[in-house]
This record gives structure tokens, sequence and C-alpha cells, in this order.
């Protein structure tokens, strides 16, 4: 008997982080999220960002991402590992680990869920990634580059059985120091395409 009840309560626990089995938790489509890295826009019931901004500036290697991995926050309702389980989403950086190694706070900062988003695998290791490494180089050269992403999200965006919501797809929009605009979209698909095909005309 008593072994029983303890199994009963390991799978009371257990459960007890999924929304649907505790209804005081009311989930939020904004909850704003600021640190020294970004500020983010957070929609709980997508699991997803809405937009986030940050800046890319010149900067010194201090750190080095090893072996980092996401982690989820106790304040907001995010995405968590169980998304991304075998399947061809990754977890993709919305601002870029990469950007920011200049002190180990700021690289563990961007590992957090909040800054996280459902994106085919291909396009996250591809384009997505060669215009990240295309901003640190304008940074470099040119001054701070300020950088916005809005997720799009439609009726037909595809909700995965964990709950969260896969964006249809990407902007990115960069400002430069000089108030020089460049604006980008990218679907959430595989494409052959280069980074550059992906520019559009900034409204």
């Amino acid at each position: 008997m008593n072994r029983l009840f303890t199994l009963i309560l390991i799978l009371f626990f257990s459960c007890s982080n999924d929304n649907s089995l505790n209804p005081e938790i009311v989930l939020r489509e904004e909850v704003m999220v600021e640190n020294s890295v970004f500020r983010i826009s957070y929609n709980e019931t997508k699991e997803q960002p809405n937009w986030i901004e940050y800046d890319v500036r010149d900067f010194v290697k201090v750190a080095d991402r090893g072996n980092m991995d996401f982690y989820t926050v106790s304040d907001v309702w995010t995405s968590d590992d169980n998304d991304y389980y075998k399947n061809e989403w990754d977890k993709g950086h919305m601002a870029p680990a990469g950007s920011f190694t200049d002190s180990w706070s700021n690289l563990a900062k961007t590992f957090s869920f909040v800054n996280c988003a459902l994106q085919k695998d291909s396009l996250n290791r591809g384009e997505w990634r060669e215009l990240e490494e295309q901003v640190r180089e304008w940074a470099r050269d040119q001054g701070t580059v300020s950088v916005r992403i809005e997720l799009k999200f439609s009726p037909d965006s595809q909700v995965l059985n964990t709950g969260a919501t896969v964006p249809d797809g990407f902007f990115k929009y960069l400002t430069f120091s000089d108030n020089r605009k460049m604006c980008f979209y990218f679907d959430n698909l595989s494409t052959d395409k280069d980074w550059t095909e992906h520019e559009i005309v900034c409204n």
C-alpha cells in the first residue's frame, strides 16, 4: 500500500509542470524579459518569443560555449527539451551565443529557453548562422549593429504534440551606427539559398 501511495505521489509531481493539469496557471501572450544581452517579448501560449532586440558590438572573446545547454526559468512558461526531441527542429538562438562571448555571464544568458525558437535544423545551421557571422563582421568593421527579430505566426502554424507552436518564419531587421538599415525574411524551411537572397525591402 505504501509503495502504491509513493508511486501516485511521484506521478503527480512529475506531471505538475503540465499546464493542462494545473488550471491555476494562466498563460500570457506577452511577458517582457530584459537583461544585459537582450530585450524579449515572450509568448507563453505559443512557448516562443514574439520578438527580440539586441545589439552586436565589437568585442574580445573571453568565453566559450563548451557544453552549455538551454535551461528553463522559473517565472516564464517556455518551451523545453521535450519540444526538440528527435525531430527536425533545432534550439535556435535568437540572440546568438557567438555574439556574446565577451563574458561568461552574457554567454550563459543566451542559453535561456526564453531566447530559443523552434527553427528548422538546416536553416539554423545554414543561412541563418551565416548572417549572424556577417553581422559580427559588420560590427567589427562599422560599429554597433542593432538587431530586431520578429517571429511570424499564422492560424495555420504547426502546433507540436507538446503544445509549442512552430514559427512560420523570421523577420530580421538590422540598424547600423549611421542609421542605415537592412531587412531580411527567412521562411522556417530548408532552402538552398544564400543568406543574401533573404534580403527584403525595409518598410
